[in-house]
């Protein structure tokens, strides 16, 4: 199953990028738009429907080629994703709320009931903070680039707790604390002294940064406390079919970012 879905995440420079680059080379040169007979009737009918930022190809595609039906369809798919995905924020968000601070810290001794009200309300508030907030992400170019930005500020700090939590059996707990309490800084610095970089490159200058950090903050500890995983020898052994299909998945991804990047 993992192997299966890493294949069909390969598919999506062809389902996201691909349009968009279409949508650009098409809408750029009137001459190309009118290659086939049904495209168009005449150039200044796209010209009214000119693509001013990057948020617009999507839509414009959708209006311009897709014919009634499979446009609703189309439709219902982006509805449906954007549902699933608010969904599963809204319910990590509650459930942080809920677990890591109320019962935590709050309301210890808070029964299952209370827990299931705060997390409602708590998704509540979440969702009218998000309705005020949206409109101000209107005037933004790629939305989508700036949210991948964003969590891109914290991510690298999760990549390495969990990297040296799992494949490393002297990583301590002081090392993920340093890892997560820098993060967020050491990527806003990056994205203060070097805004013209690339954030994937930034997130990964900081991931860098971090892991070095985790390792001496690692080695300079003196605790030998209990892990909370059990990192035995089988643990992470795969079989020879799984290796072989995951060798593939990483082969085709090098060959894209070659062609590419």
């Amino acid at each position: 199953g993992v192997v299966f879905a890493g294949y069909l995440k390969l598919m999506m420079p062809l389902i996201v990028v691909l349009p968009g680059i279409v949508a650009f080379v098409i809408n750029k040169d009137p001459m190309a738009y009118n290659v086939g007979e049904n495209l168009a009737s005449t150039t200044a009918d796209m010209a009214a429907g000119a693509i001013t930022k990057s948020d617009e190809a999507y839509p414009w595609l959708l209006n311009t080629f897709i014919p009634t039906g499979l446009k609703g369809l189309a439709f219902a798919a982006l509805a449906a994703a954007i549902v699933s995905s608010l969904a599963s924020m809204i319910n990590s968000t509650s459930t942080i709320f809920t677990m890591d601070i109320y019962k935590a810290h709050i309301q210890k001794e808070a029964s299952n009931k209370k827990l299931v009200s705060m997390g409602r309300l708590v998704s509540v508030i979440a969702l009218v903070i998000a309705v005020f907030v949206a409109p101000l992400l209107g005037e933004l170019d790629q939305a989508f680039q700036f949210i991948q930005e964003f969590t891109g500020l914290v991510t690298p700090g999760v990549l390495v707790i969990f990297t040296l939590g799992l494949f490393w059996k002297r990583a301590t707990a002081n090392a993920a604390f340093a890892a997560a309490i820098l993060t967020f800084p050491l990527s806003w610095g990056m994205k203060v002294l070097v805004p013209s970089m690339p954030f994937l490159d930034r997130m990964f200058i900081v991931m860098i940064l971090l892991l070095a950090v985790g390792v001496i903050v690692s080695l300079m500890g003196t605790e030998d406390k209990e892990k909370s995983i059990k990192l035995d020898k089988g643990l992470f052994s795969t079989s020879t079919h799984f290796n072989i299909a995951s060798i593939g998945i990483c082969g085709i991804l090098s060959v894209l970012y070659l062609v590419f990047w």
